[in-house]
């Protein structure tokens, strides 16, 4: 069975009969649990409603990088991921690629989140893109031993990749993996242990070959999962079994279906 350890449920344009039917579809393609992934906490309230009903759905709370603008105190942010339910904070990190002019504030908030996690025990879900050595140096800084994470839709370099293992984070590729041009990300995932790997759709954005172009939605992860053990060359079974692992091992919150 597999997991999409990112998605966001709420970013879906469907209504929550849709919604239960893009549920079920996953389902009936082996997916067995969801994680839905906060980008503000402005909208945390409205996301978390959304998926109430769904019990193999999970929730994060933070604040996107690229979402500065729904910026929120430290304490705000810790009031609000104190809830039961939610098993991760972020997604935060730094985005110098889409907003490098936001970088100072992108710095306090990802500071914030991670001193959030070490608070309240709960792992991080990092959204990073060209500000590889200032995450891995804020993490080094901030970051408590027994504090882990995972690197979110992963597509820097094996040198990067490595760094965040030794800090404790998991590695988690999304279907950028299945691109043609993705050949470097592919070289990477490759020699990413088992053991540290995580899949997921990060739906309805970057659906997966052959969806390409279309919205993505959870039940793709199998895609991803498929491509990925194919380019390991470990059986698709072995390949859901460890990531499943990895997930309920990594958000330990999370209720497993």
């Amino acid at each position: 069975m597999f997991v999409d350890s990112h998605c966001h449920l709420d970013r879906l344009d469907k209504n929550h009969e849709q919604l239960t039917e893009v549920l079920q579809f996953a389902r009936n393609r082996g997916v067995e649990h969801f994680l839905c992934v906060s980008v503000s906490v402005k909208d945390f309230p409205a996301m978390a409603e959304t998926v109430v009903s769904f019990e193999d759905v999970s929730i994060s709370c933070g604040v996107h990088p690229l979402h500065q603008e729904d910026a929120c105190s430290y304490d705000e942010l810790l009031a609000t991921a104190a809830n039961e339910k939610v098993v991760a904070i972020g997604e935060t990190g730094l985005d110098y690629f889409y907003s490098a002019e936001t970088k100072e504030v992108q710095l306090t908030s990802f500071i914030d989140h991670i001193k959030v996690a070490n608070t309240l025990n709960k792992p991080l879900i990092i959204h990073t893109r060209d500000a590889r050595k200032d995450t891995i140096d804020l993490l080094k800084e901030h970051k408590l031993p027994q504090t882990r994470g995972v690197l979110h839709c992963f597509t820097e370099n094996w040198e990067m990749a490595q760094a965040a293992i030794e800090l404790g984070m998991y590695i988690s590729i999304s279907g950028i993996v299945t691109f043609k041009t993705a050949t470097e990300l592919q070289e990477v995932v490759k020699k990413i242990p088992l053991d540290k790997l995580l899949i997921e759709t990060d739906s309805p954005w970057l659906a997966p070959v052959p969806y390409r172009g279309k919205p993505n939605q959870p039940g793709f992860v199998r895609e991803v999962g498929e491509f990925i053990a194919n380019l390991k060359g470990v059986s698709v079974e072995e390949l859901a079994a460890a990531t499943t692992k990895n997930f309920y091992d990594l958000f330990a919150i999370a209720k497993q279906a």
